[in-house]
């Protein structure tokens, strides 16, 4: 079954590279973020919060990993191959690496012919910052943050979790991380309702962001540092991070690119100092945005890499498995 799930991501992930996310199509996420919609409505309110978002993000995840695995087991039931390719695409689904790609070349290109204007209405789709005011250096720290982040979210946690559930590891790992994007805040409204999802997305994000983290040093050669300084700054700035998980990815990256990420944001107007990642060797310009999305490829290739040799060993320690 370890093969059959390392064929089934290997497949998903040549699809999401090539195709995307095609916008006239139905998309899974799209039902899971309209069910959460639902379930936040009707549960949010009243006593008892904290434990009606343990009740909500339950319920997701039973109706959206019981109907993934009816749907699998009914294909591999009708032959191994329709399997693989159901398999394949479900988990398609769940990364978003070409989608990752093109939000971030959005901001860059016009930022690139200093179309200022439109690069901050272009960033304003993918960050939660204020970004009508931003200058070049803002507007590519944007931008990057948003690729080194969710290079993990978006791209090698969900590989980590099909390669030992399939496609209903992958979704139930797509329906937590969606449940804490939604729901995972720390305001009055989200602060109990929320708490579970931020809770269990940052357990099933903790081994895949360090992963991913140890392949982009491991990927990528260091645009201004030693390799050893790139580790050094890694672990020194990482766990600077207010989530545990999410200062990996910008801290291995900030190394990489000789950049200092994190500073000041305005959220709403109303200023958030956000913890420096890296040290400030360059200035943040443009042309980092592609820099940190080929960041992106080669550590996502080597993720998959290392996904293989794991799995294939695994598979022969445990055939029983």
């Amino acid at each position: 079954m370890i093969l059959n799930h390392l064929i089934a991501l290997s497949i998903a992930f040549c699809l999401d590279l090539i195709l995307g996310d095609p916008p006239k199509l139905p998309h899974p996420v799209r039902w899971i973020g309209s069910t959460i919609e639902i379930l936040d409505h009707r549960l949010n309110n009243g006593s008892y919060r904290k434990l009606k978002g343990v009740v909500m993000i339950l319920t997701v995840l039973m109706v959206v990993v019981g109907i993934t695995v009816a749907c699998v087991l009914l294909a591999y039931s009708l032959s191994p191959l329709l399997g693989i390719a159901l398999e394949a695409l479900l988990i398609a689904t769940t990364i978003s690496q070409k989608s990752l790609r093109t939000a971030a070349l959005e901001v860059f290109e016009p930022l690139q012919k200093g179309e200022k204007m439109e690069a901050r209405r272009m960033l304003s789709y993918i960050v939660g910052r204020d970004t009508d005011q931003l200058g070049e250096s803002e507007i590519a720290r944007g931008a990057v943050e948003t690729v080194a982040e969710n290079t993990s979210d978006g791209v090698t946690a969900p590989l980590f979790w099909a390669l030992f559930g399939g496609a209903a590891g992958a979704v139930a790992y797509r329906v937590v991380n969606t449940c804490d994007s939604m729901v995972g805040y720390q305001d009055d409204k989200y602060y109990d309702f929320g708490w579970a999802s931020a809770k269990l997305d940052d357990v099933v994000n903790w081994l895949p962001s360090r992963m991913t983290a140890f392949c982009m040093l491991l990927s990528t050669k260091p645009k201004q540092q030693t390799m050893k300084g790139t580790w050094t700054i890694l672990f020194r700035d990482a766990k600077k991070h207010p989530s545990p998980n999410s200062g990996w990815g910008e801290a291995a990256t900030a190394a990489l690119l000789g950049v200092q990420l994190g500073g000041i944001n305005s959220y709403r107007g109303q200023a958030s100092n956000r913890a420096r990642m890296g040290d400030p060797i360059v200035p943040l310009h443009s042309l980092h945005i592609p820099q940190s999305i080929s960041i992106m490829h080669r550590t996502s290739l080597l993720f998959l890499i290392i996904l293989w040799i794991g799995g294939l060993i695994f598979d022969a320690t445990f055939p029983w498995f």
